[in-house]
């Protein structure tokens, strides 16, 4: 709150200089900062606690960190085989796909036959 106060303070609006408003941010920030360390050493100690005192919960927290990460890889590789998969198929229908020009028949007169067979019959008008 002090870092915003600072910020948008009616004394900072009224033209103050750069430099002092700069002194005056850097100040809240700093202090921010501390607070912040403050309250990760509180709870770095209080973690400390439990652990000395409850063992078995820090070994539960641990395991179940363990499983949510498995699952979260189960996953990861769920769907990396489903890619692989669908490019397998792609590969495959490729390869089939150029096995069949090599049966293509002889002659102009047979390959305008299978041409013309590929093509739809016209749908009829009712």
């Amino acid at each position: 709150q002090a870092c915003f106060a600072s910020l948008v303070s009616q004394d900072y609006v009224n033209g103050t200089d750069q430099e002092e408003i700069r002194t005056g941010v850097d100040q809240c920030i700093q202090k921010f900062l501390d607070v912040a360390r403050q309250t990760e050493c509180f709870f770095l100690q209080k973690r400390l606690q439990l652990s000395v005192q409850k063992p078995e919960q820090v070994i539960k927290e641990d395991v179940s960190e363990l499983r949510n990460e498995l699952q979260r890889k189960e996953a990861l590789i769920q769907k990396h085989l489903s890619k692989l998969r669908h490019w397998q198929q792609v590969l495959e229908d490729i390869s089939v796909q150029h096995k069949k020009p090599a049966e293509v028949p002889q002659g102009p007169l047979a390959y305008l036959e299978q041409a013309s067979a590929n093509i739809p019959a016209p749908m009829k008008q009712t």
